[in-house]
């Protein structure tokens, strides 16, 4: 049986901000052959666990720790950018702040310079122009080639990001909260989206909503009381029993063929 190779490879992290610690003994191993689901409670260590994996923050301890991803322990952030395509609600909100003029053709064609839009100093070859062209049509977002990010839906400016990521044909993908203020049209076909990229390369949601889960996320991580709580195969760990005790809250959980609500809170 193929293992896979490892592009998350996390021991024993401490993460402290001044006094006060955020993330405490995670220990964290996620294969190219798997999907994964980050749940956790708001304020529990999502955002902190993000920075971790996008290399923007680094483990301030004095416990002896690994943190590897694609088997390095430094990156250069560009470089990793093209093996590692990360989606979050931060960086929409730059892009509309700061490139709201851009078209979806400019965000795709700005992930070769990892930057918020095409600048006339941005020069792109022929080859990188016809990819570009087929990343919107697989996510079926060519009609908004000359759109302005300003005058999208969040749902298009979601899929643009993937766009942007898909230039450089990562292996994984982490997003962060990705369906949050999308509808539920535009919801269920950003979810769809995810289950196409999923079958060439790991998924990592980081969530705290279990509708975001589907079918094809085969494992899990919940973050509780600044740790891991459980970890392993979905199956063994999304159940009414464990997400009662990280949301502190009574939960009845209902699991339709890998799809996930809750039924009532209390």
């Amino acid at each position: 049986m193929d293992n896979g190779y490892t592009i998350i490879d996390f021991k024993n992290i401490y993460v402290n901000y001044g006094m006060t610690t955020v993330l405490e003994n995670i220990n964290l191993n996620i294969k190219n052959n798997e999907n994964w689901v980050i749940l956790g409670a708001n304020g529990s260590g999502k955002s902190t666990l993000m920075k971790l994996f996008s290399h923007d923050l680094y483990p301030n301890t004095q416990y002896n720790f690994k943190k590897e991803i694609f088997g390095k322990d430094r990156w250069d952030i560009f470089e990793l950018k093209k093996h590692l395509g990360i989606i979050s609600n931060s960086l929409q909100s730059q892009f509309s702040g700061f490139s709201a003029s851009q078209t979806a053709y400019d965000v795709i064609m700005s992930g070769y310079y990892s930057s918020l839009g095409v600048y006339k100093h941005h020069e792109f070859s022929s080859d990188q122009i016809k990819r570009a062209i087929e990343v919107m049509e697989f996510l079926e977002i060519s009609k908004l080639k000359d759109k302005k990010f300003s005058q999208m839906s969040s749902g298009e400016q979601r899929r643009c990001l993937i766009g942007r990521s898909l230039i450089h044909k990562p292996q994984a993908f982490i997003l962060d909260e990705p369906t949050t203020g999308l509808d539920i049209k535009a919801q269920f076909c950003f979810l769809n989206t995810l289950r196409q990229l999923s079958k060439n390369s790991c998924i990592i949601l980081v969530t705290h909503d279990v509708t975001e889960i589907f079918p094809e996320i085969t494992h899990a991580a919940l973050i509780y009381n600044k740790t891991i709580y459980k970890q392993g195969k979905k199956e063994d760990i999304i159940n009414a029993k464990n997400l009662s005790e990280i949301f502190e809250s009574k939960i009845d959980l209902e699991n339709n063929n890998g799809i996930y609500c809750i039924k009532s809170i209390s």
